[in-house]
């Protein structure tokens, strides 16, 4: 009997695993915790190494349909509401990276994943089923379900995110560090948007400890509004309400142009950021981790929903270019493991040396960032956009 490949987890990064392995003739059962498939959230951004990894696994043209593409990537100072620097991702951008830069509801993108998974015959979509721990014989692998069901296949695939059942037993390094950066999410119809702010653009507005980012959504229906504190926050919270007072708390210092964005945010809900450390153990015989459960980051370099599916990419070359499951594991473990430690460590040092920083130390960042070309931000995020998920593979 042909078993199953198993993913824990049906977020972006498990159904684009689950996609590019039925395209490549793995039957795939898909084990999800919640009571529907969908994605909590509002926008995110997609770089080309993002649109390297759509068309990679065959939803290049439907993906495209649905982002917003916006000019720039904008850095503000949110204390003078001047300009610092700005690339542009127009013609030479597109041409350097051979993909656009664009921003997209999450929801949307869940959903691009989500119908073709559903049309694909060889995908299995299972509600309610929660993956608790895993048990190998050496020729498979039972995914132990928190009703004591027991599913067998021939590999397990933790994508369950932050809080990975799949990963607490293989890597047992506890929970999350905390961060202490809380963030505010708001989208608001464009029509609410202060005028002058209504560019097309992925802006973000540095202050000391703070920062804002807005962007078109939908259609230029909607602006994503993402405000983020550095207010030493002690523990996790994912989605709770939040009111605007206790949003604009950590703002009263900044200009009152980037003020009153938040102003007209509305049903804040908040989250504290949380973050691991890089570790090398993603795979355990026949189980591997994917995406947040392999390396969850800080939200700075806009790359989470980007690294799961480059995941997704390695996961799937690898699978279907070897005979033996572990060693197709152990490979895709191999390609991923440098460039996700290397975000995941990046998005810190950006919080702290790029969005957050005050007095000198903000003066410094402005000059550097200022004197470069646009060549040269090219030049220095080429190690980035270049990528699809394929670049250290074996």
């Amino acid at each position: 009997m042909n078993l199953p490949i198993l993913i824990a987890g049906g977020g972006i990064g498990g159904l684009a695993a689950a996609l590019g392995l039925a395209n490549h003739g793995f039957a795939v059962q898909v084990l999800e915790k919640a009571a529907a498939l969908g994605e909590v959230g509002a926008g995110i951004q997609l770089g080309p190494n993002a649109f390297h990894a759509f068309d990679w696994l065959g939803v290049g043209d439907t993906a495209r349909a649905m982002a917003v593409y916006v000019d720039q990537l904008r850095l503000m100072d949110a204390l003078t509401a001047e300009e610092i620097c700005h690339i542009d991702l127009g013609e030479e951008f597109r041409a350097r990276f051979r993909n656009p830069y664009a921003v997209i509801h999450r929801g949307e993108l869940h959903g691009v994943f989500l119908r073709a998974c559903r049309e694909h015959p060889d995908v299995t979509l299972r509600t309610r089923a929660e993956v608790v721990r895993y048990e190998q014989d050496g020729g498979s692998v039972t995914a132990v379900l928190v009703d004591g069901e027991a599913v067998r296949g021939a590999a397990l695939i933790g994508a369950d995110g932050l809080w990975s059942r799949v990963r607490a037993q293989l890597v047992a390094d506890g929970p999350p560090r905390v961060s202490g950066h809380t963030t505010y999410r708001s989208v608001i119809p464009t029509e609410h948007m202060p005028a002058e702010l209504r560019w097309n653009a992925a802006t973000l507005w540095a202050g000391p400890k703070c920062h804002i980012v807005h962007y078109p959504l939908q259609g230029w229906k909607a602006f994503n509004l993402v405000v983020t504190f550095h207010n030493d926050a002690p523990e996790p919270v994912a989605g709770a309400p939040a009111t605007e007072a206790e949003v604009f708390a950590g703002f009263r210092h900044v200009h009152p142009l980037a003020q009153s964005i938040i102003h007209h945010g509305r049903d804040w809900k908040l989250w504290v950021l949380c973050d691991r450390e890089p570790v090398q153990d993603w795979v355990e015989g026949r189980v591997a981790l994917l995406g947040d459960a392999a390396h969850p980051m800080m939200q700075y370099f806009a790359q989470g929903a980007c690294m799961a599916m480059e995941d997704a990419v390695s996961l799937v070359h690898a699978m279907s270019t070897r005979n033996d499951v572990e060693d197709a594991l152990r490979a895709y473990a191999a390609g991923r493991l440098l460039r996700t430690a290397r975000v995941q460590l990046q998005s810190r040092a950006i919080g702290e040396h790029i969005y957050h920083p005050a007095g000198a130390h903000a003066a410094l960042r402005d000059s550097v960032m200022r004197a470069k070309s646009q060549t040269q931000w090219r030049d220095t995020l080429a190690w980035l956009y270049g990528g699809n998920g394929l670049e250290m593979s074996a």
